[in-house]
């Protein structure tokens, strides 16, 4: 009763339904997806830490899975599922949750979407590009590596990737045009919209 009466919030609510811990948005899935290199980790992570959300990052689970030696190579899929599995299980809980991929298929989106679905939340959909061909291969060329033991693609293995048009609504965000001050008041607006809808 004292925690409640500290955090300003009736009797025995949770503390993100009352808006004191997790902002004025409520728990969302905010599910990016773009190409290598287009600068979406740079928002997902900036959008993960002003909401103190939980931040998936897809490359992160399949390089543990790799290190594990029980998937020593290609991960497939498996990737993604323990992605969508640990997403939902923090939006039961009430947290806004992250999630970095590159998202790159119809069947991928969707099933974000439907974890969004199941938990009975909401799901913003982000991508992210960069229109500057020369640009993007600047940022492929130059990044640093990230992710212990994981090297980044090349330029070449991003143009070859299979990434498919993108069909269901969502944020586009181009980051040859929109610096990052400013894709983040785009994707605020956005969550702010979807949290009223």
């Amino acid at each position: 009763m004292a925690a409640d009466a500290i955090m300003g919030r009736a009797a025995g609510q949770p503390a993100w339904r009352s808006g004191q811990v997790r902002g004025k948005f409520g728990s969302m899935l905010i599910a990016f997806g773009g190409l290598p290199a287009t600068g979406k980790t740079t928002l997902a992570r900036a959008v993960a830490a002003e909401r103190s959300a939980a931040y998936l990052r897809v490359d992160v689970i399949e390089q543990a899975l790799r290190e594990s030696g029980t998937l020593a190579n290609e991960v497939g899929r498996a990737g993604y599922a323990v992605g969508y599995a640990v997403a939902e299980s923090n939006l039961r809980l009430g947290v806004t949750v992250v999630a970095d991929s590159v998202n790159p298929l119809p069947v991928t989106r969707a099933a974000w979407r439907a974890v969004a679905r199941r938990a009975g939340v909401p799901c913003l959909e982000v991508e992210v590009v960069c229109t500057d061909p020369a640009e993007h291969r600047r940022r492929a060329e130059t990044r640093a590596a990230d992710i212990p033991g994981l090297a980044g693609p090349s330029w070449a293995e991003i143009t070859r990737r299979d990434y498919a048009a993108w069909e269901s609504p969502r944020l586009v965000l181009d980051t040859a045009r929109l610096g990052v001050p400013a894709a983040l008041d785009a994707l605020r607006t956005a969550m702010a919209n979807l949290a009223g809808a």
